[in-house]
C-alpha cells in the first residue's frame, strides 16, 4: 500500500508542477513516446476528456496547425481556446455525423473513459466495455485512412472479443500498460495504428 501511495503522490505532484489537471497525462505521454501515435498538425478527437490533461498534452503536441476536439459530460478544468474545441456531451449519446460536421475526419481518436463505479466488479467491467465499444464505433466512423486509435480498457471476459474486432480494422494493434498505471489495476490501453477499414 505504501508503494502504491508513493507512486500516486509522485505523478500527482509532477502533474501539478507541470500544469496539468490530473496525473493521467503521463499515461498518454508514455504511450505516445513509445508508439508515436500523435504528430504535429494532427486533428485529434479526445473522448472522456475531463478534467483535461490529455487535451492539454494533445494541444501542445499538434501545435497551431492541429486541432483537438474534446468531449465529456463534465467540464474541462480550463477554458477551451486556441486549437481546442470542447463539446459537453455523454459519449454514449454522441452522433458521429455531428462530430464530422464540427471538424471533418480525424487523424487520431483517443479514449480514456471510465464509468461511474458501483463496486460490483462484473458490472463495472461491463460498463467500461460498453464505453470501449462506443469509442471504437466512433473511431471507425470518423478516422481518416491511416489514422490511430488509443483506448482504455479493463481486463474482463469480453476483452479478447473487443480486441479482435479492433484488429480487423487496423494494420497493427498493441497492448500498452504505461508505468503510470498502478501495478494492481486491471487497466490497460490498446494502441491501434493505421486504420484500413471504413
Amino acid at each position: 500500500m505504501y508503494r502504491k501511495n508513493l507512486k500516486d503522490e509522485f505523478y500527482t505532484r509532477k502533474s501539478k508542477e507541470e500544469g496539468y489537471p490530473a496525473r493521467s497525462i503521463y499515461k498518454l505521454k508514455e504511450i505516445d513516446k513509445k508508439h508515436r501515435v500523435i504528430k504535429k498538425g494532427d486533428i485529434v478527437l479526445d473522448l472522456g476528456a475531463a478534467p483535461g490533461s490529455w487535451t492539454l498534452y494533445i494541444s501542445k503536441k499538434v501545435g497551431g496547425g492541429g486541432r483537438v476536439l474534446s468531449v465529456d459530460v463534465e467540464n474541462l478544468k480550463f477554458p477551451a481556446q486556441g486549437n481546442i474545441i470542447f463539446i459537453k456531451r455523454d459519449v454514449l449519446k454522441l452522433d458521429e455525423i455531428d462530430l464530422k460536421n464540427w471538424i471533418g475526419r480525424f487523424d487520431v481518436v483517443v479514449a480514456d473513459l471510465a464509468p461511474r463505479t458501483s463496486g460490483i466488479i462484473s458490472l463495472d467491467i461491463g460498463k467500461s466495455l460498453e464505453l470501449s465499444f462506443k469509442s471504437f464505433e466512433i473511431a471507425k466512423s470518423v478516422l481518416k485512412r491511416g489514422g490511430n486509435f488509443v483506448c482504455k480498457i479493463f481486463e474482463g471476459e469480453e476483452v479478447n472479443s473487443f480486441i479482435g474486432e479492433v484488429q480487423k480494422t487496423f494494420e497493427s494493434l498493441k497492448r500498452a500498460r504505461p508505468p503510470a498505471v498502478f501495478k494492481r489495476s486491471k487497466e490497460f490501453y490498446i494502441v491501434a495504428k493505421n486504420f484500413i477499414h471504413r
